[in-house]
C-alpha cells in the first residue's frame, strides 16, 4: 500500500471534518443549538441500525449505513437547504453534483468512483437501499422535533405541513407505523401504533444527548471541541475509507456498527481523554452501567446484540475490534497535526506517550497506517522542541 494512496485518503477525511461546521435547520432535542450535518449523519446511521427489522428483505443494511455516512458530504460546499423554504432545487442538484465530484475526487480513483456512485444512488432514490435510507432521512427530522421536551411551535407546524403535503406525506403509505406514530405525538392520530417503533424512538431520542458530550480533541480548524456524535460519524468514515489497511479477516461493516455505538455510553459516563488522568476501574464501571441502561431501552434481542458488540469493541481482542480501536486512536492525532497540536498542548503530551497510547493499538489493528503516520508525529515534536 503506497503512501500516496493513504495520503489521498487522509486528505479526503480531513476535508470531511468541515461537515461538522454545517448547521441544519433542526435543533438538538434540548433546543440548545442547531444540529450539524455530521452528527445528523451519525444519528441517521443509528436510525438505520435500530430500524433494520422494518427493512424489506432486499435491503442491505450495510449499504444503507454507508450511504448515510456519505449522503450529506456535499453540504460542505453547498450548505443545508431546509425543505420548508423556497429553494431552486434544480440549481441545488447541479451544485451538489459539482460538490460530489470535487469532494469524492480527493480519493484514489477507485474509491472516488465507488463513493460517487453510492451517493448518486441515494439521490436518485430508486433502489430498495436508497429508498430505505431516504425514508429514514425524511423521518428523523420529524422526531427530532416531536421528542423534544418542549417543541417549538413553529417547528411543530413544519412537521404538520411536512406530514400533510411535504416530503413526509408519502410515509402514510410507505411506512404507516412511522406516519401514525408522528401523528399521534401531534395528537392527530386516527390509530394507535403498537410494536417496537415507540421503543426504538425512545432509544434514538436518548442517543441525541451524545451530540452534547464534548471531547478533549478539537476540530481541524481549531474552532471548537469535537463532540462524541460527530466523532463517531467521522471514525466510521475513517474505517470505511481506510478499509484496505485492515487485515483480511476484518469485516468492515461489523467495524462500522461497532464504531456507530461505541461511544453511546458517554451519555451517562462522560468522555475519558486518552491523555488525561482517569480512574480506569471506576470509568469501566460507569460505562457498564451506562450500557445496561441505554441499550436496555431497546427490545431484548437488540439489547443483547448491541451490548455484546459494545463489549467486543471494549475488549479489543477480535480482528474487527482491533481495527476499530486503531481507527478510533488515529483520528485525533491526524487532526492535531493540522491544528497546531490540539489536545497535546493542553495535556502536555510527549511523543513517547503517543507511541504507547496511540501507536500500540494502531500497530495491532492497522500497522501500515502507523508506518505512514509516525514520521509526521516525529517531525511535529521535533519542530516543537526547536521552536
Amino acid at each position: 500500500m503506497t503512501n500516496t494512496r493513504i495520503s489521498a485518503q487522509i486528505a479526503f477525511l480531513k476535508e470531511a471534518d468541515r461537515l461538522k461546521q454545517v448547521d441544519r435547520s433542526n435543533v438538538l432535542l434540548d433546543l440548545s443549538r442547531p444540529e450539524n450535518s455530521a452528527e445528523h449523519s451519525w444519528h441517521l446511521a443509528l436510525y438505520a441500525l435500530i430500524f433494520a427489522p422494518m427493512a424489506d428483505r432486499d435491503v442491505s443494511l450495510d449499504r444503507v449505513i454507508r450511504m448515510l455516512l456519505l449522503h450529506d458530504l456535499v453540504e460542505i460546499d453547498v450548505g443545508d437547504h431546509p425543505i420548508h423554504e423556497a429553494v431552486d432545487w434544480d440549481d441545488v442538484a447541479e451544485r451538489e453534483q459539482l460538490a460530489a465530484r470535487r469532494i469524492f475526487g480527493l480519493l484514489p480513483e477507485d474509491q472516488a468512483a465507488e463513493y460517487l456512485a453510492l451517493w448518486t444512488e441515494f439521490e436518485v432514490d430508486e433502489t430498495p437501499d436508497a429508498q430505505f435510507a431516504k425514508m429514514l432521512d425524511r423521518s428523523q427530522p420529524l422526531f427530532q422535533v416531536l421528542y423534544a421536551p418542549a417543541p417549538l411551535p413553529d417547528h411543530l407546524q413544519i412537521v404538520r405541513d411536512n406530514l400533510a403535503s411535504g416530503r413526509a406525506a408519502y410515509l402514510q403509505q410507505a411506512c404507516p407505523e412511522i406516519y401514525w406514530h408522528a401523528k399521534g405525538l401531534l395528537g392527530e392520530a386516527d390509530e394507535t401504533i403498537t410494536g417496537p417503533v415507540p421503543q426504538w424512538l425512545t432509544f434514538l431520542a436518548e442517543a441525541d444527548q451524545l451530540k452534547s458530550i464534548y471531547r478533549a480533541s478539537r476540530l481541524i480548524d481549531d474552532s471548537r471541541f469535537e463532540n462524541s456524535a460527530e466523532h463517531s460519524w467521522h471514525i466510521m468514515l475513517y474505517a470505511m475509507v481506510l478499509s484496505d489497511q485492515a487485515g483480511q479477516d476484518v469485516q468492515i461493516d461489523r467495524v462500522l456498527r461497532m464504531l456507530l455505538i461505541h461511544d453511546i455510553v458517554e451519555i451517562d459516563a462522560g468522555d475519558a481523554p486518552i491523555h488525561g488522568q482517569v480512574d480506569h476501574a471506576a470509568m469501566a464501571a460507569k460505562e457498564e452501567a451506562a450500557a445496561e441502561r441505554l441499550f436496555g431501552l431497546l427490545p431484548q434481542e437488540q439489547y443483547q446484540d448491541l451490548h455484546s458488540l459494545w463489549h467486543e469493541f471494549e475488549a479489543a481482542r477480535s480482528p474487527d475490534a482491533m481495527f476499530a480501536k486503531s481507527v478510533d486512536r488515529v483520528q485525533t492525532p491526524i487532526a492535531n497535526l493540522e491544528n497546531g497540536g490540539g489536545s497535546w498542548v493542553e495535556y502536555k503530551v510527549t511523543l513517547e506517550q503517543i507511541d504507547q497510547r496511540v501507536g500500540v493499538p494502531v500497530k495491532r489493528g492497522a500497522p501500515g497506517l502507523w508506518d505512514w503516520l509516525r514520521p509526521q508525529l516525529v517531525a511535529h515534536f521535533d519542530k516543537m522542541q526547536t521552536a
